[in-house]
């Protein structure tokens, strides 16, 4: 796809090589491999925020459980590794070779039927892309159809997470339990624990990463995203025009879950497991943070959103763990109370017209009084 001016705007095309520097040039070449894949886990947390942008900050649907869908594409990614890391050879100290190490502790005595199809590589990539769709759109289409919606609608989303982080611990047989799945070793035959690939799979995910980017934008600047616009804003005046409001709440919550499913498979690769503290109520709080600092209505305000209140909190976690928690409680009730925007809200309010007035007093112009441009002057 060609990224020119009508794709993105000036601020936007500047902010987006600015990404691009930092993530594929930069950090890779000035930090070490422990510190890189730091940046990597940061970075799974951005594809949350980004679906965020487009559910939360222009459809203006609040979820408060989007760590459901993060955990659904983490496990989905995780039982595809777990068998292949199982295999009858390495596990021929079991009771029952060929199934996972916790299933054999458990006493089962056979895959189940909803683990088998994960054998195949290419049936887990769409799985990781339909089953959080599919789940949301269940969800979704239960809740928007009857017009269930704002702090109800963010409620029950938190309710859902808190529901399936039980279901995941109390099954412990088939999901691992409150350990989740561990021991992931290679993808097919690829060791992903070594420094090398850990080094190819961050290049790997900032791909994926800017692929989102250009997705998002483009649905923000097709008639979709200024329909969602325009029914956050005056919700019965669009259903009043014709259209169906929750379809469209529909796409706009099954597009963050994507989202979010993406970053959960990438977590799950970078980190080496995957298990229900990722799922809860906690992280789905935390992935809102990271959008409402960054900027709800920015695409690249929540990927530096994600970056740096994770950095934060690897920073304050090493030195003061017990005021953690406090501080991010405090970071967001600031943000909330003095910059409802975020940081892109004070990049857009107050750093981009200055910038653009230093560069308008720079600009050359000729005896005759008009710039260089043939402009008139002002």
């Amino acid at each position: 796809m060609i990224i020119n001016s009508r794709f993105f705007n000036r601020s936007e095309l500047l902010g987006f090589l600015a990404l691009a520097v930092l993530l594929f040039v930069i950090l890779p070449l000035s930090l070490d491999i422990f510190r890189l894949n730091l940046v990597a886990k940061y970075l799974t947390y951005a594809f949350v925020g980004i679906g965020l942008v487009l559910c939360w900050g222009y459809g203006g649907i609040l979820s408060l459980g989007q760590g459901v869908f993060f955990g659904l594409g983490g496990y989905c990614m995780a039982m595809y590794l777990k068998l292949e890391a199982s295999s009858v050879e390495n596990t021929k100290i079991q009771s029952t070779p060929g199934i996972p190490d916790f299933m054999d502790w458990n006493q089962l005595t056979s895959l189940p039927f909803f683990w088998k199809p994960f054998h195949s590589f290419p049936i887990t990539l769409l799985a990781i892309l339909l089953v959080p769709a599919f789940f949301a759109l269940i969800i979704g289409a239960a809740m928007f159809k009857r017009r269930v919606g704002g702090v109800y609608f963010a409620i029950i989303t938190q309710a859902i997470a808190a529901i399936l982080t039980i279901l995941i611990v109390g099954q412990q047989g088939y999901t691992g339990g409150i350990n989740g799945i561990t021991d992931l070793r290679t993808l097919h035959g690829w060791d992903i624990r070594t420094d090398h690939a850990k080094f190819i799979l961050y290049f790997v995910e900032v791909v994926l990463l800017f692929g989102c980017i250009v997705a998002a934008q483009f649905i923000r600047l097709t008639k979709l995203g200024r329909i969602l616009v325009a029914m956050r804003e005056q919700e019965d005046r669009v259903r009043f025009s014709g259209y169906s409001v929750a379809n469209f709440k529909i796409f706009a919550f099954c597009a963050a879950a994507v989202f979010a499913a993406i970053g959960g498979a990438m977590f799950t690769l970078e980190v080496g497991f995957m298990s229900p503290s990722f799922v809860g109520i906690v992280p789905s709080i935390e992935m809102v943070i990271y959008t409402a600092v960054g900027g709800r209505m920015s695409i690249f305000g929540a990927v530096w959103g994600a970056l740096l209140v994770n950095f934060a909190k690897t920073s304050l976690s090493e030195s003061f763990p017990q005021l953690w928690l406090f501080g991010l409680g405090a970071l967001f009730i600031a943000v909330v109370l003095a910059f409802p925007n975020g940081l892109s809200g004070i990049w857009a309010d107050h750093v981009q017209p200055r910038i653009d007035r230093l560069l308008a007093s720079r600009k050359p112009k000729s005896a005759s009084g008009y710039v260089a441009d043939g402009a008139p002057a002002e």
